[in-house]
């Protein structure tokens, strides 16, 4: 019966690379740990229709009080939410009043993107 390690020593003598070689410079553990915080805020149903909706409004903007209704939420569950998603970048918040609007951070998606197109 021929092991793994048999096989690797196999390859190894005969001078096949037994991994490919890396393309490019993996990210750092700086860079994983702030992609983690912005990933786990995305990484919920809720959030992700309200940064939807958000994105969807007049101007990228929209007041929390229309947030509520259309995810079916409390309003304390909303605006749990809505602090995820401001802390990890995605909203910059305002206070009209009594209100609170949420607006798209410019180039809020675009670190995501780009790392999910590598």
């Amino acid at each position: 019966m021929v092991t793994l390690l048999e096989v690797t020593d196999i390859t190894a003598s005969v001078g096949e690379v037994c991994c490919a070689p890396l393309v490019r410079e993996p990210i750092g553990q700086a860079e994983a740990d702030k992609l983690a915080v912005t990933l786990k805020a995305l990484a919920d149903p809720a959030r992700l229709r309200l940064l939807s909706i958000v994105a969807s409004s007049e101007g990228q903007e929209a007041c929390v009080c229309d947030l509520i209704a259309p995810v079916g939420l409390s309003q304390p569950t909303v605006s749990h939410h809505l602090k995820v998603l401001t802390e990890a970048g995605f909203l910059s918040r305002s206070k009209r009043g009594t209100w609170a609007y949420y607006r798209l951070a410019p180039d809020a998606l675009t670190g995501v993107a780009d790392f999910l197109t590598i």
